[in-house]
């Protein structure tokens, strides 16, 4: 059995790029290596995955790739053509919707210029079908708080359900208005 474990360093130490590292798990658990080190693991048996504590790819593009950690947290690196570009712009744009107290989207949580990687929170799950109204609606909700986002397309809809709430993601091409 092998276990892919990414690790995160927490605490005081200086935030580095996470590290993929592979190990023989033969009698012992990942949390048992280095407590001071925070693991986010995967167990592969065969074909079969048991993820008791997981980093899941949910998106891998040309232009990006997406993983969400298993407290909730999204990490999205940027690549392909106009990356730097794409990155500052999405940076850009979260900021100021923070500022205009925009809840349903994304808080940027940390900006890596140099590996062009942001970390964010999770607005939920991805959203399957929606009426046309309501999307448009929802998109429309948006330019109310200054940004009209360029890309108004259902994979950039999601559902948080700890509140009811459909939220929008994916702000490489968003514009800010006025």
């Amino acid at each position: 059995m092998q276990v892919n474990v990414v690790k995160a360093w927490w605490g005081e130490r200086p935030r580095e790029p996470l590290g993929l590292t592979t190990f023989s798990s033969r009698g012992r658990s990942p949390h048992q290596i280095n407590p001071l080190l925070k693991f986010f693991a995967t167990l592969r048996l065969g074909d079969f995955a048991l993820n008791s504590i997981r980093m899941l790819k949910v998106k891998d593009t040309l232009r990006a790739t997406v993983n969400l950690s298993f407290d909730g947290r999204v990490f999205k690196a940027y690549h392909g053509p106009d990356a730097q570009k794409r990155f500052e712009n999405e940076v850009r744009v979260l900021k100021f919707l923070e500022t205009r107290g925009c809840s349903f989207v994304p808080r940027l949580l940390e900006a890596d210029e140099k590996n062009l990687r942001i970390v964010t929170t999770n607005c939920g799950s991805r959203v399957e079908r929606l009426d046309a109204v309501r999307q448009q609606e929802i998109f429309a909700e948006l330019e109310k708080f200054g940004v009209h986002h360029d890309d108004a397309d259902i994979r950039n809809v999601t559902y948080r359900q700890s509140d009811g709430r459909f939220c929008v993601i994916d702000f490489e091409f968003a514009t800010i208005l006025g």
